[in-house]
Parts: structure tokens; sequence; C-alpha cells
């Protein structure tokens, strides 16, 4: 029964005892406090609109915090100049990469056109590795049905979609993002309308046909297009 009742107090306490446990809370009070000063001298953006770079940082302050709180062995003086050296290197960086935009464009990559004219720029889809179901499932999001609704959608360099969309007037056919649609693939073309490739979003006045080819990617896969008015 006593063997039984200290493998439950290591599994609840590890290799350390009750008497630790004000002292975690201690630490972990300390370094809420380094970290939430740190956070604001990195500035607003730092928090809201992570780069890969910036990204970086956070994880490294996270790493530093996290170990102080736990072990004993960690001194939490050891975490602030962690976190000072981390802070002082960011900030250096941030003002070297504000001087020079070759700087800026290796280390937080550069915006990506992903959607022209209701269509995808496919060079582009493909260097940035977009997964098509992720993508439509971002662009339905913002309350978009079909990509004869977009003009122009741009991948930022945080990973967000910025969308630019057709007034009312010019919404055109385009290739349907709703899953129900989207699943209607067919080679076969049985009656005269509008259809979009199913891969680049080439959204044409087809004839019947038993097989059409994609003149711009060479793709045989066709969706019935949809032109309805995007809904505010």
């Amino acid at each position: 029964m006593a063997d039984g009742f200290k493998n439950f107090e290591k599994i609840l306490l590890g290799e350390e005892d009750w008497s630790f446990i004000p002292e975690i809370m201690f630490r972990t009070l300390i370094m809420y406090l380094v970290v939430l000063v740190g956070l604001r001298v990195l500035g607003k953006r730092g928090v809201r609109q992570l780069s890969i770079f910036e990204l970086v940082v956070i994880i490294s302050l996270g790493s530093a915090a996290g170990d102080p709180m736990f072990y004993k062995e960690v001194g939490v003086v050891s975490a602030i100049a962690v976190f000072t050296v981390v802070i002082i290197a960011y900030r250096a960086t941030a003002h070297f990469v504000n001087k020079n935009k070759k700087l800026e464009v290796l280390l937080e990559g550069k915006c990506t056109c992903v959607i022209e004219n209701g269509r995808f720029a496919i060079e582009n889809f493909e260097k940035e590795n977009l997964a098509q179901d992720e993508f439509f499932a971002e662009l339905r999001l913002k309350g978009i049905s079909h990509l004869g609704q977009v003009k122009l959608a741009i991948l930022e360099t945080n990973g967000s979609i910025s969308v630019f969309y057709y007034k009312d007037d010019d919404v055109k056919y385009g290739l349907p993002i709703l899953p129900a649609l989207f699943c209607n693939k067919a080679q076969e073309i049985k009656y005269r309308d509008y259809y979009s490739c199913s891969f680049c979003g080439l959204t044409q006045l087809s004839e019947p046909a038993p097989k059409q080819m994609c003149r711009c990617c060479k793709k045989d896969k066709w969706v019935k297009a949809i032109s309805i008015l995007r809904v505010t």
C-alpha cells in the first residue's frame, strides 16, 4: 500500500517533493512577467503578425521561460540573460532588415500572388506548396464561393491571405470552391455551358465533347462554373 502511494506521488511530483511547489509558483510568476515585458519590447507586430523569423524568436523565448519554472538547477537569472540576448539580437536584426531589402526577403520571404483575374497563378501556387483544400477553406471563410468573385489574392509573408474582390457588376463565371460543387469533376462536356478547369481555374464557354484539354495547364478535369454574387 505504501509503495503504491509512493508511486502515485512520484507520478504527481516527479523527483521533487511538495516543498518545491511554492517555488515553482513563484518562478512561474517571475517568468510570466519577464515574458510579458519581453513581448512588449518586441512590439505589436511581434505578437499579432508573426513572420517565420519572429516565430523563431517567440519559440526561443518560450523555451527559455519554460525551464526555470520546473527545474531547480536552472536559475531565473540565467533565463533572463537568455531573454536579453534574444531580444537584443531581434532588435538588431530588425534594424538591419529595415535597412536592407535583400535581407528582409531572405529572413521574412515576400508576398506571393496566388489568384489573378479569377484564376490560379499556378507557378506561384506550386512554389508555395499550398494544399488546395486548406486554401479553399480560407477563401470560404471570407465568404467566397467561386474564383470568379476574386480579382486578386495575395499570400502575405505572415501566412495570411489578402483578397481583392470584383465589384458585383464585374463578377464572372469561375471555378466553384464549395465542396459539393467542386467534387463534380468530369472529362466529358455534356452540354454547352461555362466550365472551369479544376486545376488552374481557367473558365470558358465549352461545346459538348467527350474530352477537352485545358489550353493553359493541359489538364482534362472540368467543373461546371458558377457566377453567383458574393454575400456580404
